[in-house]
């Protein structure tokens, strides 16, 4: 009953900025590693950003220098600051989480439904 519901998508102008939330929810012990992939029309999913719990961020070279990964323990949210939007980063951008529900249960893999970006004139 793990769930992972993105938000703040949407359509906007090359140049322009988006601020994209991950919010988890249900039976949560702890959360390690998550990240944001996306997938634009005709291509295969890809990574877009990793924040682990405590160590260092990671993006693809596609992104870097725009994007910027974030999260929040406190409220198991994680968020994707977007700037400089350029019509290839149009795609739809799924939330990924590394969740361990109980006392002693590894961690596995959730996913959410998706959030669209659309960058367009």
């Amino acid at each position: 009953q793990v769930q992972l519901v993105e938000s703040g998508g949407g359509l906007v102008q090359p140049g322009g900025s988006l601020r994209l939330s991950c919010a988890a929810s249900g039976t949560i012990f702890s959360i390690n590693k998550m990240a944001w992939y996306r997938q634009a029309p005709g291509k295969q999913r890809e990574l877009v950003a990793q924040i682990p719990r405590g160590g260092p961020t990671n993006y693809a070279d596609s992104v870097k220098g725009r994007f910027t990964i974030s999260r929040d323990n406190a409220k198991n949210t994680m968020y994707l600051q977007m700037n400089s939007l350029e019509p290839e980063d149009t795609a739809v951008y799924y939330c990924n989480a590394d969740v361990a529900k109980y006392r002693g249960w590894s961690p596995r893999a959730y996913w959410g439904q998706g959030t669209r970006v659309t960058v367009s004139s």
